[in-house]
């Protein structure tokens, strides 16, 4: 595969982003269990909220008329009570927060703006305005307004939603399967022992937190030998998963095999290599039904790399409607350069407003530090060479 797979930034984007071309299957899933899902299906309003009149406050209900000033209490309402309109002249209910207001009410006013009041009457303030503390059936949504949409990811906001419908179980997508693992001989898993000469597989594990915290279930499937034979034995028993996730072996080296072992396996990649830094030698593209990320073997190009190209693509092929991060907008702190001529990721904090740059933006690709210390990027134009000290930026917040 030549140079021709090499593509620019935004290039990368939309091709990563066009290979979630279908959606997963339908299931139902309780709603205790649907926090983090994604909706298959519309929610419909069937339950009015509210569904009947009800007090906003405690306080009491009458039904308002110029000039009213002193009430006698009729009765007193309990939240979950129901009582039949029953007032006089000159009459009002005590009346509880969330408690039906009978249609004979209309107005609520609170203990506390009363003139005065005891166990059978009160004196009105003369403030009083017509409909105050009223909720009004339907007020928030009526029956057959849409609630939520397909393609919502749910929150826990949404699942109070979901209860004020009465809805015990919801039509969601199912889990999409990933299998995330490491290539190198010189690696080893964190439970075992590592000498001078090796490393540990920092890759795996961080991806895969990376998409734990975005709501994704990935295996840890270990880490493939450098050896053409067992790379490519290893992908053909892989094709039951929805998507792949490898790290290093695709930097076009003598050893670097993933890339041939996954072309025996019938993959056809959407680009192999962007012109980015960190993260260059980043390859995606299908293997049959299965979507495979390649990241780089760099634990910094691998992590950034996947929060930007890996997380949206997933999050799309869920069948999720918004799957692009939102940008957040800052002030740049301290002048740094970077080199035009490609796009730059650049970490860095962003705090009160500002966006300060790790270490003056000299740091390499196999650092672990400045991931741990940042809580942000920025993406580069091509054209740009440094960037000036209070200019405007736009960063990913992650």
């Amino acid at each position: 595969m030549g140079n021709e797979h090499v593509v620019s930034f935004d290039e990368a984007m939309r091709l990563s982003e066009d290979l979630a071309r279908t959606k997963p299957h339908h299931e139902w899933v309780s709603v205790f269990e649907a926090l983090g899902r994604t909706l298959a299906c519309e929610i419909i309003c069937k339950k009015n909220l509210p569904s009947y009149n009800n007090a906003a406050l405690d306080g009491f209900a009458f039904k308002y008329q110029e000039g009213l000033s002193e009430l006698a209490i009729k009765t007193t309402i309990l939240a979950g009570s129901v009582v039949e309109p029953c007032l006089s002249n000159n009459e009002c209910y005590k009346i509880m927060t969330g408690a039906k207001v009978p249609s004979d009410a209309d107005t609520i006013i609170p203990f506390e703006d009363c003139l005065s009041y005891d166990e059978h009457n009160i004196v009105l303030s003369p403030n009083v305005k017509k409909g105050n503390a009223l909720r009004l059936k339907g007020e928030e949504e009526r029956v057959g307004a849409s609630l939520l949409s397909e393609g919502t990811c749910l929150t826990s906001r949404d699942i109070a939603l979901l209860a004020s419908q009465g809805i015990s179980m919801v039509e969601v997508y199912k889990k999409l399967s990933i299998a995330v693992f490491s290539t190198g001989d010189e690696l080893k898993s964190p439970w075992e022992n590592a000498t001078e000469d090796e490393i540990y597989d920092i890759n795996a594990l961080s991806l895969i937190a990376l998409l734990a915290e975005h709501g994704f279930v990935a295996h840890y499937c270990g880490v493939i030998p450098d050896h053409l034979e067992a790379a490519t034995d290893y992908f053909a028993r892989m094709k039951q998963y929805d998507v792949l996730v490898t790290s290093g072996g695709v930097s076009r080296g003598e050893a670097d095999f993933v890339e041939r072992a996954l072309l025996k396996n019938g993959f056809e990649a959407s680009f192999h290599g962007i012109n980015i830094k960190p993260g260059k030698p980043t390859m995606m593209g299908k293997m049959g039904k299965t979507i495979v990320a390649s990241m780089p073997g760099n634990p910094l190009a691998a992590y950034v790399n996947a929060f930007l190209f890996l997380i949206p693509l997933l999050k799309k092929l869920q069948g999720q409607k918004k799957f692009n991060f939102e940008p957040s907008y800052a002030q740049n702190a301290e002048p740094f350069k970077v080199k035009s001529g490609r796009v730059n990721l650049v970490l860095g904090t962003f705090v009160d407003g500002k966006f300060h740059v790790f270490g003056a933006n000299k740091y390499g690709s196999g650092m672990v530090k400045p991931l741990v210390q940042s809580n942000a990027l920025w993406i580069s134009d091509e054209s740009i060479g440094s960037v000036a000290e209070n200019v405007p930026i736009a960063i990913f917040v992650f």
